[in-house]
């Protein structure tokens, strides 16, 4: 058996200030993208509106995508290499109080463009679920050997996009966004501290 040597990030290491402002300029790049894109044509952006229930399945489906993240890292060694790599880059240099972000820019802009602007402009069916997601997907490419994290992204894309769709609200997607972040990076930190 050929034993693999630990990956070189293709991107260098950042340090916690570098990932805090590449957070904010992508947020800001993501946002200011989904405007232009509301603003070229006929199209609406993805309702969103208070709604207890859907907070809730959020928080729901956010515990859930959690689970499910936590269960491919355990048993797919593929996903727990280009995981760890790409975390590695991100959550390393993070405090534990920067999570809050790490929850709530992607969150709110992801959900923004891909899930409130991007289905609707594609027509609000299925192939506007598929499209978004792989776009999604593409988003999270750290790396040429990193596809089975994008794999995963796309997954988790179809999930937040059919939430969207099944909900008619937004805000379902953006809390399941928020939730799966702040808990995967917290238990991928708590667990890096405990080895």
């Amino acid at each position: 058996m050929i034993e693999q040597k630990n990956q070189q990030p293709e991107i260098p290491y950042l340090t916690r200030t570098q990932v805090l402002v590449a957070m904010g300029v992508t947020a800001i790049t993501l946002w200011i993208v989904a405007k232009l894109w509301l603003g070229s044509g006929n199209i609406l952006l993805f309702k969103w509106y208070w709604h207890e229930q859907h907070l809730l399945l959020g928080i729901g489906l956010g515990i859930i995508i959690t689970i499910l993240s936590g269960l491919a890292y355990r048993f797919s060694p593929p996903y727990r290499q280009s995981a760890d790599y790409y975390l590695k880059m991100v959550l390393q240099p993070l405090a534990l109080p920067d999570l809050i972000w790490l929850g709530l820019l992607p969150g709110l802009s992801e959900e923004l463009l891909f899930r409130g602007v991007m289905i609707p402009a594609l027509g609000g069916n299925h192939l506007a679920v598929i499209v978004s997601s792989l776009c999604f997907g593409v988003l999270h490419l750290s790396g040429l050997q990193q596809w089975p994290y994008v794999i995963w992204a796309t997954i988790i894309g179809v999930i937040l996009g059919y939430s969207a769709l099944l909900s008619g609200n937004l805000l379902l997607p953006i809390v399941a966004h928020i939730v799966t972040n702040l808990l995967s990076s917290y238990f991928w930190k708590i667990q890096r501290f405990s080895t």
